[in-house]
Parts: C-alpha cells; structure tokens; sequence
C-alpha cells in the first residue's frame, strides 16, 4: 500500500506532483497570517501604549518579542517539522496562532500582552519552513517555481498590507480588533489543510542539541542586539555586546556542526552554491524591503501626506508584486531561476538609486515615486521567487532545519534593513540619499553572489 509520501514521490512525465489548487490555498492562508502577525502592530503600538499608561521602552517588547521568538525558533521549528510531520506541525501552528491572536486581544496588561505576541511568535515560526518543505514536496520541479511565485505573491501582500491593516482597523475599531481577523483565517486554514493536504509522516531523529542552541541562542542575541540600535534608551554598547553575543554562537555552532556526525544543520549543505545564493539574495531583498516601508513612510508624511495617502501610495508595492510573482514563477519553470534573479537584482539597484536621488532632491510628485515603487515592486518579485524555489531545489531546502536556516536568514535581513534605518537617520539630517545608496549597495553584493558556483538548468 503506498503512503501519501510514495505517492508524491510517482511522477508524471512532467513531474507535476500531486499537489493541488485548494492544497496550495491552505498553505497561503498561513503564509498570510505569520506575515501579518509579524508586523501587524508597528502602527497601532502608540495607541497600545497609551491605553496601557506604558512607555516605548516597555512596550517596544510588544514588536520585539515577537520577532524576537519567531527568528530565533525558525530552524528548531523546521527540525518538529521533520520529526514529528510537518502537516501535523503546520496544524498545530495554525491552531496555535489562533489562540495567542485571541489571547493578545484580550490581554487584561501590557506583560500579558507581551507574552502573549512572544507565543505567537513561535507559532508563527513553525509556519514558515513547514509551509515551504510542503510546497516543495506537493508540487514537482515543473511547476514548483509557479506555486511558490503563488507564496511570494501571498508573503508580499502580507509584508506590506500589515502595517496599513494594522492602522485602519485601530483607528476604526481599536487596537484590540487588530488580532481578530487573524483567528478565522488561521482557523479556516486549518480545516483546509486537514482537507486537502496529504499526511507528511515524520521520522525518528535525533536532536543535536548544542547545536540546536548555540544557534537558537545566537539568532535570539543577534535579532535583538539588531533591534534595539535604533532605540535612543539603549546604549549602543548594550547593542553592540547583544550582536557580537549572537555572532560568537554562531560561531559555535559552525565550530561544533563540523565536528559532529550528526549535526543540527548539516553545514556541507549549507555552504552549497545554490543555497547560499538563494539566502544571500532573499536576505538583500528583505533588507530592502524593509527600508523602503519604513523610510518612505517617513519621507512621505514629512512631505504632507496623510496617513490615509501614504497607506495608499505604498500599497502599489504589495499590488505589483502580486501580479508579479505569478508570472514570474511560469518563466521559472520555463527557463530556469539563475537570470531572472539576476535581472531582478539588476532592477532593484536602479530603483535604490531612483529613490536615493529623488527622496533627496525633496520630491514629492506621488505620481514620480509611485512609479519607482513600481519599477522597485517588478525586481523584488523577479528576485523572491527564484531565490524561495532555488533554496528548495538546494540539498539543504530538502532538510526542515535548512529551510528554517534559509528563513532565519531572509527575517534577519528585515531586521538588519530596519536597523539600518535607524542608524542613517542619526548619521544625517536628510538621510535618504545615504540610506538608498547603501540599500542599492547592498544590492550589488547580492547580484555578485548569483554569481557563485555552477549554473544548473533549474538553478
């Protein structure tokens, strides 16, 4: 009798996978769900604060603890994934999201609250690479590429709908309402996921346990070392300590997984070209994306726009990227990743540029920057579909802990984009020619990593 795991493995000519529609909707409902629980608080958090009679140093743990677990579990999450099935996972993660949702909006105090956001963040967490590693496994190379142009459609919307979600429904319901909608999605998901994905059963492993927490732990002093550069109250030596902690465990855990025979992330997989250039790429395009919404918001309402203007203007990006993907993920599975990463990684240097020379020449023609935003919008779609599919086409995007390494990796890229913020904002008076230029920089390192290794067909 075959499993469901034999089943995906028989392939057609076209090696089609027995992945469907309604399995895939399933999948990106919690895509959605993680990505907006992630920032879905940044623009109500004043209104958090002040119902709580709290000041920012406290209360930025609302926004903090939640990046803070989620980074820091992502690998430990996609090991569960494998030991113990990631669907199974994937349920309990739905499951789990729902309930701290609910709990964060009836969180009686702001510690409450915390710890209810820091929960949630490990739900959160066991989304990720369990969505990923059954995308991978449900739909074969011939048309991978396509469902995760559908994922990085979706994880798009939620990056960049969030924040104005967040502020829309504060302002007309409460700050409470923000976590409500989030419950029947991830509830709804899964029903759907009980329904139409097929059982992934886990398999008996065992867990490296320093290697578990030396990378763990160094995720977690990193992320929040990154985050706090930015808050006036911290010194920056605590910062700075927080961030050469989280580097040193790393370095630990690079130290003990050569070492080992059994390692947490196997590192000769790690270091394989294509994975590397698939992480490296999603970490610049998270670290630009992550400046563009949080500088340009910045800019735009210093330059008289409305709240409601500026929600409206930076929501071409989540549009275009929308329509992007899915055309994207075809010509993937058509002609390979390896170009059309390039070419977006090509794209989104100009677009750094255009917004480094424009912000600083103090324009503020709407019309001018949202077709930017547009041009911006195209690179990052033609980027983060090839890297996503390239790390599950990798030896390591076949193992959970390497497809939570490739998303810890693309998260702390958000975070180091937000820091950067942060840092150009107090290097400059008028920070926006500097902070795009390093943004367009960054870039090119990343369009120099494409360049690593062999060019496979599918690469």
């Amino acid at each position: 009798m075959k499993t469901a795991v034999d089943t995906a493995h028989l392939s057609t000519g076209k090696d089609l996978g027995p992945g469907t529609s309604p399995a895939l909707a399933a999948l990106l409902a919690g895509t959605f769900v993680g990505t907006v629980s992630n920032n879905i608080v940044n623009v109500p958090l004043n209104t958090i604060l002040t119902d709580f009679d709290s000041g920012l140093g406290s209360g930025i743990f609302v926004v903090v603890g939640f990046l803070l677990t989620f980074a820091a579990t992502m690998p430990l999450a996609g090991w569960a994934g494998d030991r113990f099935g990631r669907r199974r996972v994937y349920c309990a993660a739905m499951l789990g999201t729902a309930i701290c949702s609910l709990g964060a909006a009836l969180a009686p105090s702001l510690l409450v609250l915390v710890i209810w956001r820091s929960l949630g963040g490990i739900a959160a967490a066991a989304i990720v690479p369990a969505v990923m590693g059954l995308i991978a496994w449900l739909f074969g190379p011939a048309r991978r590429a396509r469902a995760v142009g559908a994922w990085a459609a979706v994880n798009g919307i939620g990056q960049a709908v969030g924040p104005s979600l967040g502020g829309v429904v504060s302002d007309w319901w409460g700050w409470r309402w923000v976590f409500v909608p989030l419950v029947p999605i991830a509830l709804i998901g899964f029903a759907a996921t009980l329904r139409y994905v097929p059982r992934y059963p886990g398999k008996k492993m065992q867990l490296d346990m320093l290697g578990a927490f030396a990378i763990t732990l160094g995720a977690a002093l990193f992320v929040l070392g990154v985050t706090l550069i930015s808050q006036e109250r911290v010194p920056g030596a605590v910062s700075a300590a927080l961030v050469l902690g989280g580097i040193a465990a790393f370095v630990l855990f690079v130290v003990h997984s050569r070492r080992t025979a059994d390692p947490f992330v196997p590192i000769h997989l790690a270091v394989e070209s294509r994975f590397l250039r698939s992480a490296l790429a999603v970490f610049v395009l998270m670290f630009t994306l992550s400046a563009v919404l949080l500088a340009l918001p910045l800019y735009l309402t210093d330059s008289g726009l409305s709240t409601t203007q500026t929600g409206l203007l930076l929501f071409v990006l989540p549009v275009v990227m929308a329509f992007v993907a899915p055309v994207v993920g075809r010509v993937v599975d058509t002609v390979g990743g390896r170009m059309v990463m390039r070419s977006g990684l090509v794209i989104m240097i100009g677009s750094q540029v255009a917004l480094a020379i424009t912000l600083s020449s103090g324009v503020r023609n709407s019309i001018l920057i949202a077709a930017v935003l547009v041009v911006a919008a195209v690179g990052i779609g033609m980027v983060q579909t090839p890297a996503a599919a390239g790390s599950t086409r990798s030896p390591a995007g076949a193992v959970g802990t390497g497809l939570g390494l490739f998303n810890l990796i693309r998260f702390g890229g958000s975070a180091v984009g937000a820091a950067w913020v942060g840092i150009a904002a107090h290097l400059a008076i008028q920070p926006y020619a500097l902070l795009f230029a390093v943004v367009a920089v960054v870039v090119s390192i990343g369009l120099a990593g494409s360049f690593i290794g062999k060019n496979p067909l599918d690469a």
